[in-house]
């Protein structure tokens, strides 16, 4: 039987509440809470498969993997935080998991836009503020429906299109951009540039991979092209955004506000102004970590190993 570690099982299993059996009748796991650059090269000894979740895993420390190391598992969709290209060197296949928390990502994205539609947070910080306005005189904060306003999508993968089914659901239109455009059966989704997108859109969601492209795509430059009345929605990687951009341009309100799950740092610094501002929502990467989600992805990520084991990988990187 295959040798099969899990680095930092902690920053999925964080509540003990997962279920590794299809993996365990597959391997012999091993798992650690935590691992970092000092104990990663021990923890990989005599192991054939490495399955690490959103850990940085380098040059250095891959060059230095012993021979019995075939396989690399990103127990997620992300693998940036992997040198992809010192694998390969090593004749090592890197594998993900994409999809498997696309109901719960495109959940958060509507909830977001939603509580943006009837200002919900708002509400809510007036009456902890022992403000009871709102239920006296006429309400003072933005109340409008989501039905015809404008959705512009950032990369349709499978979160982004799951995102545009439950908005067509509530009557909204669809703008697309992406690279290489994909076709639609649907006349209220349409292809666009990234500028059309941006000053045509009442709420912005993004859905990229980070990469040197897609890095820092939202700045201060593409922010002066949204409508005053936007909102910017990102469920993806903090570094689409550029934050100091961001909140100069909320500041300015350049844009109507920002619901970020992510976040250029993770975590951020306490004493970031993004944490002080009315119209923004800050939520620690929720995202993906529904029960039903990680289950999910124990269950695919067992499916990668299975099919690795049959000498057909699956969801290979590069």
């Amino acid at each position: 039987m295959n040798n099969a570690v899990f680095l930092n099982v902690e920053r999925l299993n964080f509540d003990h509440k997962l279920d590794f059996s299809s993996i365990d009748k597959l391997t012999k796991l091993t798992q650690y809470e935590a691992s970092n650059d000092d104990n990663i090269l021990s923890r990989v000894q005599g192991q054939n498969i490495v399955i690490t979740k959103e850990l940085p895993v380098g040059r250095d420390l891959i060059s230095q993997f012993p021979p019995s190391v075939k396989i690399i598992c990103e127990a997620g969709t992300g693998y940036n935080n992997i040198d992809i290209e010192a694998a390969k060197e090593k004749n090592i296949i890197v594998c993900n998991v994409p999809g498997y928390s696309t109901q719960a990502v495109a959940q958060l994205v509507m909830t977001l836009i939603l509580n943006f539609c009837c200002s919900l947070t708002l509400q809510q910080l007036m009456i902890k503020r022992g403000n009871f306005d709102n239920f006296t005189k006429d309400i003072l904060l933005p109340h409008f429906e989501v039905q015809e306003k404008t959705l512009g999508i950032i990369c349709s993968g499978s979160i982004g299109r799951q995102v545009i089914e439950h908005a067509l659901n509530f009557g909204m239109k669809v703008l697309v951009y992406n690279r290489t455009p994909r076709q639609w059966n649907n006349p209220n989704i349409k292809n666009v540039s990234l500028e059309e997108l941006l000053r045509q859109s009442d709420f912005i969601s993004l859905h990229c991979p980070l990469t040197p492209d897609t890095k820092y795509l939202i700045n201060k430059d593409t922010l002066k092209l949204m409508k005053p009345t936007a909102y910017i929605i990102n469920t993806s990687r903090g570094q689409i955004i550029k934050e100091a951009d961001l909140i100069e341009a909320l500041q300015n309100k350049q844009l109507a506000g920002a619901a970020l799950d992510v976040q250029e740092q993770e975590p951020p610094a306490l004493d970031n102004p993004l944490f002080t501002m009315d119209n923004v929502i800050m939520t620690p990467h929720i995202g993906w970590k529904t029960l039903e989600s990680r289950q999910r992805l124990i269950e695919l990520l067992a499916m990668n190993i299975e099919a690795y084991l049959k000498g057909k990988p699956i969801n290979v990187i590069g």
